[in-house]
């Protein structure tokens, strides 16, 4: 069956021959020298084309109205459903045409309605842009597996730069910290950040793309987001780095202070009481769990009252467990900051495994607004 564009081609081309014809037919039905015979023989041939192009204006008409139907279905679909159904379908349209553009049809009015701004496909072959909601749910929304994005700030602005202090005075000595006045006066009074790019490929099943809708978008958004997420913490807490991303590991480079302790209880005590007063006041500690248990087994001396204690009655803080963080990190991670400079996606087949893929370019960047902010807790003795 010929597409609807087709058949428009189509009658636009008989449209043409039939107005041909009839300019053919009566010249020569004007002029006397012309047989009668081929007189005839013209008005049959424009009858033909008349024939023919009312067959395809016809077709043509049924296959719109059917279209207006469909699109009248869609908008009575989306308004049954409520806005996190309206939003999810939305997704589904928009993941279906990505990555089976041949067999599903870009995302309807009301998808596109759902999604905000979403872009026209680029002829040029330049990047494909997510649509803003897209875009901002997938870099924004907390993950569960980067236990920074609890305390971190988290941007999605292009060429971002901050204050390392967000407050002046008029007294130019009012920074009493000497830690952050040396740092300050060292690297400059604002932060840049930068971008460094990198992709998490999503490998989508054909039986997940004609599944629920559901199942859809969380299977491809779960796996985009537990990618950035790994991304993310593995640059924070890398003690093994490009020099790209040097600079986003808390361990790396001694520009964090490390304070020593014989135990892992004294080294974050100690961590804790060696920040200035500011930082120590919203100051958490990021900690494996296997450390927190060897500590209250210590201190509890057989005791099972410090094992119903919460971690933040322990040392007073805050405590966030971190299976990444090979030495624990004390601070303020309001001076840590987690940017995205640019979203793009992208479609393939992986024609081995017969899986559909995703693939999300991403630049972004990690900084500590302020080192004085933080400290490494390590015990004596033992190497970073």
């Amino acid at each position: 069956m010929p597409t609807l564009f087709e058949l428009k081609q189509s009658l636009g081309m008989i449209g043409q021959q039939l107005s041909n014809k009839n300019e053919e037919l009566s010249k020569q039905a004007s002029n006397p020298n012309v047989d009668i015979k081929d007189i005839e023989k013209l008005r049959s041939e424009k009858e033909g084309l008349q024939q023919r192009y009312e067959i395809v204006e016809q077709q043509v008409k049924e296959i719109e109205q059917k279209e207006k139907a469909k699109l009248n279905d869609k908008t009575s679909a989306y308004q049954k459903l409520n806005g996190d159904e309206k939003l999810i379908k939305a997704k589904a349209e928009f993941y279906r045409h990505a990555l089976k553009p041949d067999e599903f049809k870009a995302p309807s009015h009301e998808a596109k309605k759902a999604l905000i701004a979403l872009p026209d496909g680029n002829e040029s072959g330049g990047d494909k842009f997510l649509p803003t909601l897209l875009s901002n749910e997938i870099v924004s929304e907390p993950f569960a597996k980067n236990k920074l994005r609890e305390k971190a700030r988290l941007t999605n602005i292009k060429g971002l730069e901050l204050p390392r202090i967000a407050y002046t005075l008029d007294d130019d000595n009012f920074i009493t910290d000497e830690d952050v006045a040396k740092e300050i006066k060292l690297k400059g009074d604002t932060v840049k950040f930068g971008s460094n790019k990198f992709k998490v490929l999503a490998s989508v099943s054909d039986s997940i793309i004609h599944g629920s809708d559901v199942d859809l978008v969380n299977y491809i958004e779960n796996a985009l987001q537990s990618g950035l997420a790994a991304k993310e913490r593995k640059d924070a807490f890398s003690i093994i780095s490009t020099s790209e991303s040097q600079h986003m590991s808390f361990y790396i480079g001694d520009k964090v202070k490390s304070v020593n302790g014989k135990t892992t209880y004294e080294a974050i005590t100690k961590a804790l009481a060696d920040l200035h007063e500011d930082f120590r006041e919203n100051a958490s500690i990021y900690m494996r769990y296997a450390e927190y248990v060897d500590i209250i087994t210590t201190l509890s001396n057989g005791s099972t009252a410090l094992f119903e204690a919460t971690p933040e009655k322990v040392f007073g803080k805050p405590v966030i467990f971190t299976d990444a963080a090979t030495h624990p990190v004390v601070g303020d991670f309001n001076y840590f900051g987690i940017n995205y400079n640019g979203i793009t996606f992208d479609t393939d087949k992986d024609v081995k495994h017969g899986e559909y893929l995703f693939v999300l370019t991403a630049w972004y960047d990690q900084q500590r607004i302020l080192d004085s902010a933080f400290r490494i807790a390590k015990v004596d003795n033992t190497p970073l």
